[in-house]
């Protein structure tokens, strides 16, 4: 099944805004993409402890449907084993990169089974504001990507840390390439997360942020999650 056209916004370093329409042709999840093999190791771990294997190498590259992107301001999950992680999201359109902020929900207990099959059940949340990725270049390592979940009535940080951890979109997209794979007009990429604080935790509420501390401004997207029942 084709994807739908999704309307986002595009916000220049002047502060002009203009629409952008994208209308996706691929979706790749970049998996275990940290810089620092260390943290890799960390990630790797916490989700070893809750049954999924080791990668076979690292990047990995998900490919899911792009029918999964989503802007919607509530998202539906199938019982309370999905949590989300926030990431920057790579788009090509128009001849030019952008990118925006979204959440690779994943259901943790399929996530044992079959990781890209634990991706593919739940949808993708992306902020409706983009930035262009060549406004971005000369500091790219400084922006810093947050995520926090509604728990116990109030906010609480969830995810913090600068993109110095994370392979930069280039070079993920050399990889993919190097694995055959290609990324153009249409093709979104989710470009890796960092570890969790705490423990991996299912939320009715999740914010994310990507902020950048030299143009200051700010990606924000907020969502709710709806966890269907499960019928005995």
């Amino acid at each position: 099944m084709r994807a739908r056209p999704l309307e986002f916004k595009s916000q220049s370093a002047e502060g002009i805004v203009e629409p952008v329409r994208v209308l996706p042709r691929s979706l790749v999840i970049a998996g275990w993409a940290g810089r620092d093999s260390k943290a890799v190791e960390e990630h790797i771990r916490e989700l070893e402890e809750i049954g999924v294997a080791r990668p076979r190498h690292t990047p990995m590259f998900y490919r899911l449907s792009p029918t999964l992107l989503t802007l919607d301001s509530e998202v539906d999950v199938v019982g309370d084993a999905a949590t989300g992680e926030v990431e920057v999201v790579l788009i090509s359109t128009g001849g030019a990169l952008y990118i925006g902020v979204g959440s690779d929900h994943t259901d943790r207990k399929l996530e044992a089974v079959g990781v890209t099959l634990s991706k593919q059940i739940c949808a993708k949340p992306v902020s409706s504001m983009l930035w262009r990725i060549d406004d971005l270049r000369d500091h790219w390592d400084r922006m810093i990507l947050r995520s926090r979940v509604w728990r116990d009535g109030e906010w609480q940080l969830y995810q913090e840390g600068t993109l110095d951890s994370l392979m930069a979109p280039g070079e993920l997209i050399e990889r993919l390439v190097g694995e055959g794979g290609v990324f153009g007009e249409g093709d979104v990429m989710f470009c890796g997360t960092m570890p969790i604080i705490g423990e991996f935790h299912f939320s009715e509420k999740m914010a994310l942020e990507l902020v950048d501390p030299v143009l200051g401004r700010t990606l924000r997207h907020e969502f709710g999650v709806n966890a269907l029942q499960i019928a005995d």
